[in-house]
């Protein structure tokens, strides 16, 4: 399966190819990726080829060839979209809580999107498109959208998260210090963290101490959503 970043590259290169006769630049794919740095699309190209998706043709600058493209192309991914990952939580009532004041209590179960996965370790290309939904008990959540993601990775177990566990997270693009948040590193890795901020920068603080806190600068990051709970299988 590819990742969301790694189909739209593919696609922009195969779109290029058969406009112009010749691949887009490094600069080209940055922009239209809305990537900061051109490292990440050396990585997305790298694991392309691995996959055997594209190939890079010996002693030609900028020479790329798709090679194949995936069988299955969701009509929502046709362009590359601006800016990176944001969860596709579908509109409506789905995973949404919508307490008014002096409204009646809401008591119906919410139905909460399940949008893939989430590395709670090394961060992994985790985000995907809704795999399934569950149902989640309202007082839970709280206002606003919410989505779900399956934990995969032992670095927050001393906050209680373990590998396999669902986690609940509203939607949101701010958190306070302190927070257990979804980060989106580079437009393309999430992972599951406590946020410190330090000065400008911005630490992903693990809760497992044979983790280190990783410290990125302040454009490097966004948040994507705040843990609010969690649901376990036993």
């Amino acid at each position: 399966m590819l990742t969301r970043k790694q189909y739209e590259l593919l696609l922009f290169i195969h779109e290029r190819l058969k406009e112009a006769g010749v691949p887009p630049s490094f600069d080209e794919m940055k922009d239209a990726l809305d990537l900061r740095s051109k490292s990440g699309i050396h990585r997305l190209i790298k694991a392309l080829e691995e996959r055997g998706f594209i190939r890079r043709l010996p002693n030609r600058a900028r020479a790329l060839e798709v090679v194949r493209l995936p069988e299955a192309m969701a009509p929502t991914m046709a362009r590359p979209r601006k800016p990176g990952f944001a969860p596709s939580v579908i509109e409506g009532s789905l995973g949404r809580v919508r307490p008014a004041e002096g409204a009646e209590p809401y008591h119906e179960p919410v139905i909460v999107p399940v949008m893939g996965r989430i590395a709670a370790g090394v961060p992994i290309s985790a985000i995907q498109s809704q795999s399934h939904s569950i149902t989640v008990p309202p007082e839970m959540l709280g206002g606003g959208e919410h989505f779900a993601l399956e934990v995969r990775g032992d670095s927050m177990i001393e906050a209680g998260i373990l590998d396999g566990d669902t986690v609940l997270i509203r939607k949101t693009d701010s958190a306070e210090n302190g927070d257990i948040i979804v980060a989106l590193v580079d437009e393309e890795e999430a992972t599951l963290k406590r946020l410190r901020r330090r000065g400008a920068s911005v630490a992903l603080e693990a809760a497992n101490p044979a983790y280190e806190t990783r410290i990125f600068g302040p454009d490097r990051v966004r948040i994507q959503g705040r843990l609010v709970g969690l649901m376990r299988r036993y």
